[in-house]
């Protein structure tokens, strides 16, 4: 007995704390819509109405042709426009692109002739030429500037005779230069002799030389 009086007495306090949960339930849920629905309502302004596009006249609708234009565009093309010369800015377009510009002592465009292009070949080879010498490595070996100029040094005034060149050394382009110089030096000719006798060793022509040395040789011994 005394157990279903303990077990009845806990059922009725497990739901007198449910009514009582649900009572404060009940009164926050109640404050939270007062709340609500005393915040004020944003108002909506009504002065940026869309215009219609259409027109009732007394002689029937019309379309309104402020509308096809925006306002921008409109004062635009009601104002004065400067109309520029097309042939005009065309020239001027070619008279900056035929120089290298201001920052580059305006060099013209490279007017390529078959004498500046050998010139050009030979100033990219000049490692080639005199390879004692050493330059700084050309990427743009093959390729042709697109601006460039050819000048005339000239001798100033207080340099000595001896340093000076004489007429018959003075020649008119690069390639005539170097010709000249192979002609004191016979550097290409000796070259091509090392590569042409290193391509034809242990051939019948190189055979025959030998022999042709040998009974010189012994010949001369006689």
């Amino acid at each position: 007995m005394n157990d279903s009086k303990l077990c009845i007495e806990n059922v009725h306090t497990l739901l007198q704390d449910a009514e009582t949960r649900l009572r404060l339930n009940q009164e926050v849920d109640g404050s939270n819509k007062s709340s609500n629905l005393n915040e004020k309502i944003p108002h909506i302004k009504c002065t940026n109405s869309i215009q219609p596009y259409i027109k009732n006249l007394s002689h029937g609708p019309r379309f309104d042709s402020s509308q096809l234009v925006p306002a921008q565009m409109r004062k635009s093309a009601n104002g004065i426009t400067v109309v520029t010369d097309p042939v005009h800015t065309h020239t001027k377009e070619k008279d900056i692109k035929s120089t290298a510009g201001p920052d580059w002592f305006d060099l013209p465009r490279t007017k390529l002739t078959p004498e500046l292009k050998r010139d050009l070949q030979l100033i990219q080879m000049r490692d080639v030429l005199d390879p004692k010498r050493h330059y700084k490595k050309d990427k743009n070996r093959g390729k042709i500037p697109e601006y460039s100029q050819v000048g005339t040094v000239i001798q100033g005034p207080t340099e000595y005779l001896s340093s000076r060149l004489t007429n018959r050394e003075r020649k008119r382009t690069l390639l005539e230069e170097v010709l000249n110089s192979e002609k004191q030096s016979g550097r290409f000719k000796k070259k091509y002799t090392e590569i042409q006798n290193a391509k034809t060793s242990g051939k019948k022509s190189h055979y025959r030389k030998l022999k042709e040395s040998r009974t010189k040789s012994s010949i001369s011994k006689r």
